[in-house]
């Protein structure tokens, strides 16, 4: 089975590079779906695979100096927190070290919920860009609380399902941030708030038992060949295409997941 979570690594991988999708949303129901891994063994091993991949962009992006500190300590302070609580919750209910059903039906409805947030996007920024516009004092008086807020439910999220710091942080910042953030910061940022969140909530799951570090290991070994190939075409690939169709099968994956 080795070749096959090398394969997987490498799609998820290019799949990451080509569009930027969170790899959470494509591999966690991969691990559990396909290759029948328990939910929270998923979720463990899925957490240390983004978080070493992010720590490889996330250095990236600091050497360019496209990452905003303020926003990403606005992230953290709820995040970081949330996290915690979430594991504590885990591991003191039970629901982390079992194959509850509840992670399974949180998965679906966070796939379901990125799947909305990759179609809405651009209609999410240019909403943030007439709020800015019409009431711009207001509105950056509730940016930094509105920030932290949002930090605290990716932190949840992510700690549940390993899935959400990817395009729905992306779609939450697109709508706070509408003009203070490029593309570039608005990706440098999101990636390197999910770097200590992933630790993190990884470092949690791995006390309970919940990491693979063998299929850890394969999935990395595919991953970085498909994240440089994958990011080699990103600005040849037809992204009105491509990024439909992701949320169509995340759609699907997240109703199979919710109903199961």
């Amino acid at each position: 089975m080795e070749w096959a979570n090398i394969v997987a690594g490498f799609g998820v991988g290019a799949l990451v590079g080509l569009t930027g999708v969170g790899g959470g949303s494509l591999m966690t129901p991969i691990l559990v779906l396909l290759f029948g891994f328990a939910p929270a063994a998923a979720v463990g091993t899925d957490l240390w695979f983004a978080a070493t991949t992010k720590m490889v962009g996330g250095t990236l992006h600091h050497a360019r100096r496209s990452i905003d500190w303020q926003v990403l300590r606005r992230l953290w302070l709820g995040s970081l927190p949330a996290a915690l609580l979430t594991l504590a919750w885990l591991n003191a209910s039970g629901i982390g070290q079992s194959k509850n059903g509840l992670i399974l039906k949180a998965l679906g409805i966070v796939l379901l919920l990125t799947a909305v947030a990759m179609l809405l996007k651009k209609r999410m920024h240019a909403w943030g860009l007439q709020l800015r516009g019409t009431e711009p004092t207001r509105f950056k008086r509730a940016q930094p609380p509105l920030t932290v807020l949002a930090g605290a439910i990716l932190g949840f999220l992510v700690t549940l399902t390993s899935v959400g710091a990817g395009a729905l942080g992306t779609v939450m910042l697109v709508y706070l941030y509408p003009r203070r953030l490029t593309p570039a910061r608005l990706v440098g940022t999101d990636i390197v708030h999910a770097i200590p969140l992933t630790l993190l909530a990884g470092s949690g799951h791995a006390l309970m038992g919940n990491v693979d570090l063998a299929l850890l290991g394969w999935l990395l070994l595919g991953s970085v060949p498909g994240v440089l190939i994958g990011s080699h075409y990103s600005t040849r690939a037809p992204e009105g295409v491509v990024r439909p169709a992701i949320a169509v099968v995340l759609t699907l994956v997240g109703l199979k997941l919710v109903t199961a």
